[in-house]
């Protein structure tokens, strides 16, 4: 414990000098803010690194005692090998120069830096990132994070049944191929973005491709056993600590303060502010909306729906953070709120099982978070004047988005189901994961109810 409260004692101190640093910039001239701006990605692309330990908690504390190896197991082994994956080829396939649908250049991490000596040359592989000044690792590091985290929605939706490593696998395949060809469209100066199409942090490129990818992977697997009665009735499966669930959304609520922050990819202090602020309005407002819908619905405040309600107006406010005000980030994370609500009901009546709630907070959030743009915009968006155009080119991203991954991702999981199968045997889902898959317990000394 003193070592973490050294470490942010130390983190806090840096984030403190950083809008000196930048002030200072002037005087001290131009490689003094590219050391400032790279202070500032490292430091952000951390507390993204950090929102694997929040993703962890909420899925094991809202999942069953007996799968909590597994869930911990799966959330760190998805950084593992999407770190890997995405050094390799799935960089070069986001941001390397190549064509409007795929990049082609860099892989395995190749090419020179952005330094003034080597500008030109940099120029031919990684253009997509020439405008913003940080050394190329600093950069990469700061996306690997982002990729992680489009993998890790996907351990949520399919926890309590699937297989270890045909999750591993999918886990590099995610890594390798369908967030990075996407995310080529978007920020890597791909066709999505040569028509217009805005997504500052990722509502569409992180959230809406894992949600999408899990919601396959979900409806392949089906329910786990017992969700779902003869008759239809759903019967509720709560998850075995719920105090775990709620630190693991305080990390996340944390961690997304550099997710959103850190995509200036500059120490800025205008924008950092700006964008750190509306991030904030949002995942309260999300919060207190999905209280709200769930005392209307079920007569109870529930926890886990003020829980989601959070990630969901985090999520919901992720595309447009850097362009809203901060009313217009109210108002988006209040309809995160009570959408997280509505989706939670509606994937529950269609019988598609998600323990967590990742697809009712990344996929449907993820979505509504892109439409937003459209409407609240300061500069394009349709309630600012800026008529539909916009608001129509954001549809396109998602209509584009949702198809590419739905196939991709159906492909491939129909892939791995055949050569090694998604879903443990009936008998290993009874006695829990953590015991058929890996010959351990989270909790030895407590009997197991379930």
């Amino acid at each position: 414990m003193k070592k973490i409260l050294i470490t942010l004692n130390l983190s806090a101190g840096t984030l403190l000098l950083l809008p000196g640093l930048v002030l200072a910039q002037d005087k001290a001239g131009p490689d003094f803010k590219v050391i400032s701006d790279t202070l500032w990605v490292l430091i952000t692309a951390a507390l993204v690194f950090f929102m694997n330990a929040g993703f962890a908690t909420v899925e094991s504390g809202l999942c069953r005692a007996k799968n909590t190896v597994n869930i911990l197991s799966k959330n760190v082994i998805v950084f593992c090998v999407t770190t890997l994956a995405f050094w390799a080829v799935g960089f070069a396939f986001m941001f390397g120069d190549g064509s409007a649908f795929l990049g082609l250049n860099g892989f395995f991490l190749s090419g020179p830096d952005n330094s003034p000596a080597t500008a030109e040359a940099y120029k031919g592989i990684f253009s997509s990132l020439n405008w913003t000044s940080v050394p190329l690792f600093a950069k990469f590091f700061f996306q690997l994070v982002f990729a992680g985290t489009a993998a890790t929605i996907v351990s949520g939706a399919v926890a309590e049944r699937i297989k270890y490593f045909s999750f591993f696998l999918f886990s590099f395949l995610m890594g390798t191929l369908i967030y990075p060809i996407q995310g080529h469209w978007i920020w890597g100066g791909g066709w999505l973005s040569q028509i217009g199409f805005k997504d500052f942090a990722g509502s569409t490129v992180v959230h809406s491709i894992g949600g999408w990818a899990a919601l396959v992977g979900a409806t392949l697997l089906g329910p786990r056993l017992g969700k779902y009665g003869a008759d239809g009735r759903m019967t509720p499966i709560p998850g075995h600590n719920m105090g775990l669930a709620t630190i693991g959304v305080f990390i996340l609520w944390i961690g997304w303060f550099g997710f959103n922050g850190g995509s200036t990819m500059a120490a800025d202090p205008g924008p950092i502010s700006t964008v750190i602020n509306n991030t904030n309005l949002a995942g309260a407002m999300g919060g207190i909306a999905a209280t709200l819908a769930s005392y209307v619905v079920t007569k109870k405040p529930d926890l886990s729906m003020l829980l989601n309600g959070i990630l969901a107006g985090l999520v919901g406010i992720t595309a447009g953070a850097d362009g809203t005000t901060a009313l217009g980030s109210i108002i988006i994370g209040f309809i995160s709120g009570i959408l997280v609500v509505c989706a939670v009901i509606f994937f529950d009546r269609v019988k598609i099982d998600d323990p967590v709630g990742a697809l009712s907070v990344h996929l449907v959030n993820g979505v509504w978070g892109t439409v937003a743009v459209g409407l609240f915009n300061k500069e394009a968006g349709l309630l600012y004047g800026g008529g539909v155009k916009q608001l129509g080119i954001q549809v396109v991203g998602i209509l584009a988005v949702a198809a590419f991954s739905l196939v991709s991702s159906l492909i491939l999981w129909k892939v791995i189901q055949g050569l090694m199968g998604l879903r443990v045997s009936e008998e290993e889902e009874i006695e829990g994961l953590d015991i058929g898959e890996h010959g351990m317990e989270a909790y030895p000394d407590f009997a197991r109810s379930r």
